[in-house]
């Protein structure tokens, strides 16, 4: 008689350990995939606003929006995103003296290395070997009149 009732206790004992599991892993699946699109967006407007801060095209409407897109990053983006995007701030900032492009272009790369990084980018890139660059209009900004 025993047997007769801890076998249907365990079956069912089971079928909510593994329902429970199931929805657990899904909804954490869920946020991270929610993450992961949020994270794109503030990279994509990052990457967008940083062609009013390019050398020759740069705007105060620009910068302005450069710094908004960079103060997002505090919020969404991890630790060693936000370590590579100050570092790069700081050798982009109007008040460094001794700008240096190859500087310039190592910190830019660190920086879209550890974005891609983190959106899970496949095939994975190899650090060492990763390298970019922006391309300018070629055209200065408009004044206003």
């Amino acid at each position: 008689m025993t047997s007769e009732i801890i076998a249907p206790l365990v079956a069912a004992l089971g079928a909510i350990s593994l329902a429970t599991t199931t929805y657990w892993f899904t909804k954490k699946r869920e946020r991270e995939a929610e993450l992961r699109k949020e994270k794109l967006e503030h990279y994509k407007d990052f990457v967008a606003t940083l062609s009013g801060v390019i050398s020759g095209e740069s705007t105060d409407e620009g910068r302005r929006a450069f710094a908004k897109s960079c103060n997002k990053f505090n919020l969404i983006a991890p630790q060693v995103v936000i370590e590579a995007l100050q570092a790069f701030q700081q050798e982009i900032k109007s008040s460094n003296a001794t700008p240096d492009r190859s500087t310039h272009d190592k910190l830019m790369s660190k920086l879209f290395y550890e974005m891609r990084k983190d959106l899970g980018i496949t095939p994975k890139d190899i650090d060492q070997r990763f390298t970019l660059g922006l391309w300018a209009s070629g055209k200065p900004p408009k004044t206003a009149a």
